[in-house]
C-alpha cells in the first residue's frame, strides 16, 4: 500500500492511498462503508494491524466500492510530508564509498566505522514533496544533498535483535539528508543537518509488504537533471536490521519514528571541485519502488 498525506483545495490534510493516478481518502472510504479509519498517517500506524487490514479490504473492492467523494485525481491534490516523525535518527558513513569520499573531503576517519555513526534531526527539519529547501547564505555556502532510504517504525522497539528487527517496521520512504557542510561545530552535526527544511521527506510511505527486499533497492539523486548519486541499498555497511538492533540497544524506537539509513557516494562536498546547492536548483531523490522526491532550492533571506 502506498500511503500519502494530501489536501484538496483548502481542506485540511488527509491520509490517502495512492493507486495509479488517483488518491483515495481512507477515512472517507471507511465512513462510506460504516466503519472508521484515522485521518492521518501517525494515527494509522498507531492503530496497528487492524487499520491495515481494514484499508486493504476496502481498497480491494475496487472502484465500484469507492464513493466519489473519497477519490481525487493525483494531479488535483497537493502532497505533504507523509507524517511528522517523533524523531529522525540519521546514519552517517553507511556506504563504503561514501566513507572514502568523506575522509577526503570532510576530514572524517578513513577507516570503516565499527558501529553505526548516529545523529539526529529535529521534526522541524521536515519538509514535504515540492516544498523548498531553504538556502540561507548568512549561514552556509556549502549546502549539500544526500539521497537516503527512510525506514518508518511501526511498533515500539527496545533491545530488539536483528532477527526480530523487521517486525517493528511499518514501511519505507525517502529522505534527502540536506547538510550545511560549513556548520559542523567541533565535529557535532546537529546544526549542520538539523536546520528547517533540511529533511525533505516523502512523497509516500510504502508499507513493508510492498517492498519485498529493502536491501536491494536502486537509489539515485539528480540536481537540475544531472545525476550526482547512483547506488543500491545492498551496499550499506550496516544493513537495516543491524541499524534497528544497534539504535534500540539504548534508545526506544516508537511508532512514527524514522531512520535515515545513510547516503551513498556522490555528495557535493566529494566532487572535484566541490559542488553545492544554490537558489534556483531543483533536487530529485529517487528510490526504487517508492518514487521520486522533488524539492526546489530557495533563498531563505
Amino acid at each position: 500500500m502506498r500511503l500519502v498525506t494530501f489536501h484538496h483545495n483548502n481542506a485540511p490534510a488527509r491520509l490517502g492511498a495512492q493507486i495509479d493516478d488517483g488518491v483515495i481518502d481512507l477515512a472517507a472510504l471507511a465512513a462510506h462503508h460504516g466503519t472508521q479509519l484515522p485521518h492521518d498517517l501517525r494515527s494509522f500506524i498507531d492503530a496497528g494491524a487492524t487499520a491495515l487490514e481494514t484499508a486493504r479490504r476496502l481498497l480491494a473492492e475496487g472502484p465500484t466500492g469507492w464513493p466519489s467523494e473519497a477519490v481525487r485525481p493525483l494531479a488535483e491534490v497537493s502532497l505533504h510530508a507523509p507524517l511528522r516523525p517523533g524523531k529522525i535518527i540519521g546514519v552517517g558513513l553507511n556506504y563504503v564509498e561514501h566513507v572514502e569520499e568523506s575522509s577526503r573531503s570532510l576530514d572524517t576517519d578513513k577507516e570503516l566505522p565499527p558501529r553505526p555513526v548516529l545523529f539526529s534531526k529535529p521534526a522541524t527539519a521536515v519538509t514535504g514533496p515540492g516544498q523548498p529547501i531553504l538556502h540561507n547564505a548568512d549561514l552556509t555556502t556549502q549546502l549539500d544533498w544526500e539521497c537516503e532510504l527512510a525506514v518508518v517504525i511501526g511498533k515500539s522497539a527496545f533491545r530488539v535483535s536483528e532477527d526480530d528487527a523487521f517486525d517493528h517496521i511499518f514501511g519505507y520512504s525517502i529522505i534527502n539528508d540536506i547538510s550545511a557542510r560549513d556548520q559542523r561545530r567541533s565535529g557535532q552535526w546537529f546544526f549542520s543537518k538539523g536546520q528547517d527544511s533540511y529533511a525533505p521527506f516523502g512523497p509516500a510511505v510504502v508499507t513493508k509488504d510492498d517492498v519485498p527486499d529493502p536491501m536491494a533497492l536502486d537509489l539515485s539523486l539528480r540536481v537540475n537533471g544531472v545525476t550526482k548519486q547512483k547506488s543500491n541499498t545492498r551496499h550499506m555497511l550496516f544493513p537495516i536490521a543491524r541499524l534497528i538492533a544497534d539504535i534500540s540497544s539504548g534508545v526506544t524506537l516508537e511508532p512514527g519514528d524514522v531512520i535515515a539509513t545513510g547516503s551513498p557516494s556522490g555528495v557535493g562536498a566529494g566532487m572535484v571541485p566541490p559542488e553545492f546547492l544554490a537558489p534556483g536548483d531543483t533536487v530529485e531523490a529517487t528510490v526504487e519502488g517508492i518514487g521520486t522526491l522533488t524539492n526546489p532550492v530557495l533563498d531563505a533571506r
